[in-house]
């Protein structure tokens, strides 16, 4: 039986958790940090609260994504199991979420210590899903964020229409088929956090806890062979 990719599941949580993330916390974006300048920058014309987390959201990633690689290289200087112990500290930080949100959400009536606790949360797991997936997986779509992807889609496409026919056509139809994959699962990610925040938001960010337990079942190759 053939194992899942791990890149499929990664990018199924990081829809999960962006848009459930969006959904929850008053429009914060756990994995797409970025966009929280939008968000941050409507909050503050428009009104409302959620300011905080927002203007923290980045350099909390940064923070995270440098130490994560700091630990990383230590412990391949060490010939321990560099993704595997990345892996095991973003799925403690989803069941911490998992926990927090079942005991303190949801989280539109939640204190705003309880909305910053959770969000900067959900900010650290996703940065070390980029952290591993940018060093381990280099090979395999970003699992966190489109856009890139989708261009990249469109490109390969045209080559494949119109360009000449040989390997370059070739490897163009092999990567639009990994990429489409990653755009599918982090699309179906989206649909079941919207279904899942609607449904049953109390235990929303249980899902993508339960499911990041999967991660080292999956199938998965790395630079460094750990």
């Amino acid at each position: 039986m053939k194992r899942l990719p791990l890149s499929a599941l990664l990018s199924f949580n990081g829809g999960y958790v962006d848009t459930a993330g969006f959904l929850a916390l008053q429009g914060l974006f756990p994995a797409h940090v970025t966009g929280n300048f939008v968000t941050l920058g409507a909050t503050l014309v428009m009104g409302g609260s959620g300011a905080l987390p927002k203007l923290l959201a980045l350099p909390v990633f940064c923070l995270v994504i440098l130490i994560s690689r700091i630990v990383g290289l230590m412990l391949h200087k060490a010939g321990r199991p560099v993704l595997k112990c990345l892996l095991a500290a973003k799925v403690i930080l989803l069941i911490v979420a998992a926990i927090f949100s079942v005991m303190h959400g949801p989280f539109g009536s939640a204190t705003a210590i309880a909305n910053l606790v959770m969000g900067m949360t959900l900010v650290s797991a996703m940065a070390i899903q980029n952290a591993l997936h940018r060093v381990h997986l280099a090979k395999s779509p970003p699992s966190t964020l489109m856009t890139g992807t989708t261009t990249q889609i469109m490109l390969d496409l045209a080559e494949i229409m119109v360009g000449e026919k040989g390997q370059g056509s070739s490897l163009a139809l092999a990567r639009v088929k990994r990429m489409i994959v990653a755009v599918a699962a982090f699309a179906l990610g989206c649909a079941c956090a919207a279904l899942a925040i609607v449904s049953i938001p109390l235990w929303a960010f249980v899902i993508p806890a339960i499911l990041s337990v999967f991660s080292f079942a999956a199938r998965v190759e790395t630079p460094e062979g750990d």
